[in-house]
């Protein structure tokens, strides 16, 4: 690298941090514009208090209480309609992204879709595919994380699996970056404990994979290492005690500084655990803690020394080994599957699995490149 480098960054949104925010919601859909809003959640928190008195909020404040919440755990574009023709239908004018990854994500294309004449497959994350979209289509976002694990509030894209061929796409605009986030830990305190490990380990993966991703970005590489440092020592507190606010609070900074954070690039993780969920409808974040410590080996010619850097950052000793180290033990902690197989992967389909894996876009962002013979060693070694 001659001379200064050059690089495009962007950064995100207003973020209003801290217990009891939620409180804030009318005047957070005051400040998007939004008069008419309409909620979407998943299935699992439809019925849930949080939700419900956060439906009230807006009854009281006469924004109404419409809501939609039929979202599937990776949800699809079949979803995606569904929601659209109850937005239609109701007049609204906004949308309140309210849940964890899979409720985020289709409320923010929701709110992308809402106003677009081309079908959604036409915005897919390639090239500029994105100025295809008409901007003033696109209905403002207020969103509310209930999980601290994805940190899709502060992103502007989604994923949303194709129903047909079972390929998870990244669906990307710029405006799809919700205009304020609601960011408020004790929304999360009912999580139950296998998804506060499998959403905590997903924002450890994001803020791995950033530090690890090759490219040139030092504001993502510092947030991904403090976001390292803070999942390592907040996630063991979040899951051992989930009334934990303190602990709460920094898992939902970690989340987010994990999304921010992999502008930067993801890799192999990712790479992997989005083709196994799209074919076997496994949760996320505990597929990316699954095959982590294989992907860890598989990177440790080019991380090594990196790796031992962060280590010392989060108080480790033993350089990357006590790293891979400590990643055994939270998965341990956290009552983690012991490899692909036990979440009924099958060797049959490793092949299959290759294919898609090395057409997700995670992949060039890893710092040893992917082949099909090296991938597939991979899948072997994480089975």
């Amino acid at each position: 690298m001659s001379g200064a480098p050059t690089a495009n960054w962007s950064y995100p949104t207003a973020i209003k941090f801290g217990p009891g925010r939620i409180r804030e919601i009318a005047a957070a859909c005051a400040q998007a514009g939004i008069k008419r809003p309409l909620l979407v959640t998943d299935k699992g928190l439809a019925s849930m208090t949080i939700t419900q008195s956060t439906l009230d909020l807006l009854e009281q404040a006469g924004l109404g209480r419409a809501m939609f919440s039929d979202v599937d755990p990776n949800p699809n574009e079949k979803n995606l309609a569904a929601g659209l023709a109850v937005y239609k239908a109701g007049g609204h004018d906004g949308v309140i992204a309210f849940g964890g990854g899979s409720g985020l994500d289709l409320a923010k294309m929701v709110a992308f879709m809402s106003g677009q004449t081309r079908p959604l497959w036409d915005f897919e994350d390639i090239g500029d595919w994105y100025t295809r979209a008409d901007p003033a289509g696109i209905a403002p976002i207020v969103a509310v994380p209930t999980t601290a694990g994805t940190g899709s509030e502060v992103g502007r894209a989604s994923v949303i699996t194709n129903s047909e061929t079972h390929v998870k796409k990244i669906i990307f605009h710029p405006k799809v970056l919700p205009t304020v986030v609601i960011s408020d830990p004790e929304l999360t305190v009912g999580m139950p404990k296998h998804i506060t490990a499998g959403t905590g380990m997903d924002a450890f993966a994001h803020c791995l994979e950033a530090y690890s991703s090759p490219f040139f970005h030092p504001m993502s590489q510092g947030i991904a290492l403090e976001g390292l440092r803070l999942v390592n020592e907040y996630l063991p507190r979040a899951y051992a005690d989930g009334t934990d606010l303190e602990a709460r609070g920094n898992m939902m900074a970690a989340a987010a500084m994990g999304a921010v954070a992999f502008q930067k690039g993801l890799g192999a993780i990712h790479a992997l655990s989005h083709p196994i969920g799209a074919v076997y409808n496994t949760h996320h974040g505990t597929t990316n803690a699954v095959v982590m410590p294989a992907c860890l080996q598989f990177n440790r010619p080019a991380v090594e020394d990196k790796l031992a850097q962060a280590a010392a950052y989060l108080g480790i000793e033993g350089g990357f080994d006590g790293f891979a180290g400590r990643v055994d033990e939270l998965n341990a902690m956290f009552n983690i599957p012991k490899g692909l197989a036990a979440m009924g992967v099958q060797g049959s389909r490793l092949d299959e699995l290759t294919d898609m894996a090395l057409q997700d876009p995670s992949v060039g962002g890893n710092p040893v490149a992917m082949t099909k013979e090296n991938t597939r060693a991979l899948f072997q070694a994480a089975m």
